[in-house]
């Protein structure tokens, strides 16, 4: 493996010059920085870590804590921690993921060893247990969801109460005076998952300000359980002409059950879905949705992250909560009511 040495000798160069031509520590001629990444690529040179680490306090590695859930669904997730390891990778950072359950005691072994320059948190809760943990570190960190409390980190997120007003004023604009509400499954609000109540708050308290009767149930994270809930829904509910699916899983499933039903999209019933463009793409759905932009948020995260871990001055800057306004993506999926709705399967 070729060193720092081997590479300052084949461009006729010292060491301390061919490390300033290859970090831009310090200004160097354009024909020498030229020639040092020149022979950097010649001998195919890849700088130490642990060598870089101890010179400048720097590892070049984001911590991204992440937990696959049971009762979430699994590529909705994967949408998210895209959008932070191709962000990083751009900005030149490697991404340790780290999947423990106890998220508080991984972020502090990460944190105190000084494996990682700054941290994304992913999974939010209401009152998230990691959070002091990470207000303490002395890496900054970043969080992709809305906590209780946000002092202290930068904070990114959907604006998911508007994300409720909006599906609800679309369909009421477009005559529908009976809506039925998926969310996530109980256990994801159990846990503090306050991103399911504040869509599903918002949207009941426009639904009651509109006059429009809103039933909101808690979904199901997989199948059969996800079909068999959907089908009990569109029977306890025939006058409801439009479906509000704060759910990924339900929403994937829906295109099966709608045919076993011969329900048609949007003459039977409209629907809308909050999802990204990627997983409407990914299972094929042809409804309407908001647009929940995952790998964006990651992508504000880790920029937000590297900001301050690069710039002294950025450090001592004002923390952020940024929310992305919600928009919705027509696919002709919603349409005035019509007729009642058929119950055959």
């Amino acid at each position: 493996m070729a060193t720092i040495g081997d590479v300052a000798r084949e461009a006729g160069v010292s060491r301390s010059t061919a490390s300033y031509a290859l970090s831009g520590k310090r200004p160097i001629s354009e024909e020498v920085r030229r020639r040092v990444l020149a022979a950097a690529e010649a001998l195919a040179y890849t700088p130490n870590a642990g060598a870089r680490a101890l010179a400048t306090s720097q590892t070049k590695v984001l911590g991204l804590l992440a937990q696959f859930h049971e009762d979430e669904f699994a590529p909705a997730m994967m949408q998210y921690l895209l959008g932070v390891t191709d962000t990083a990778r751009d900005l030149g950072y490697d991404t340790l993921l780290v999947t423990e359950a106890d998220g508080a005691r991984a972020l502090r072994r990460i944190t105190d060893s000084r494996m990682v320059d700054g941290v994304v948190l992913m999974n939010i809760a209401q009152d998230d247990q990691r959070l002091p943990i990470l207000r303490a570190a002395p890496q900054p960190g970043a969080l992709v969801g809305l906590p209780g409390d946000c002092s202290g980190l930068d904070v990114f997120d959907l604006d998911f109460e508007e994300a409720g007003r909006v599906m609800v004023d679309h369909l009421h604009r477009l005559g529908h005076r009976e809506l039925i509400l998926i969310s996530q499954p109980e256990h994801v609000v159990e846990r503090g998952g306050a991103y399911v109540w504040r869509l599903r708050d918002a949207a009941l308290e426009r639904a009651r300000q509109l006059g429009v009767t809103l039933h909101a149930v808690y979904g199901e994270s997989r199948q059969p359980a996800v079909g068999r809930l959907l089908n009990a829904l569109l029977d306890a509910y025939p006058s409801a002409t439009g479906l509000m699916v704060n759910n990924e899983a339900a929403t994937a499933a829906l295109p099966s059950v709608a045919h076993e039903r011969g329900l048609r999209v949007p003459e039977d019933l409209s629907v809308i879905g909050r999802y990204s463009a990627e997983f409407a793409a990914t299972f094929s759905l042809p409804y309407s949705f908001i647009e929940s932009a995952p790998d964006r948020l990651g992508s504000m995260a880790v920029r937000q992250l590297v900001r301050r871990v690069e710039s002294p001055a950025a450090r001592d800057e004002p923390f952020v909560v940024r929310f992305i306004s919600p928009e919705l993506i027509s696919r002709g999926s919603t349409a005035p009511p019509g007729a009642p709705r058929p119950n055959a399967r």
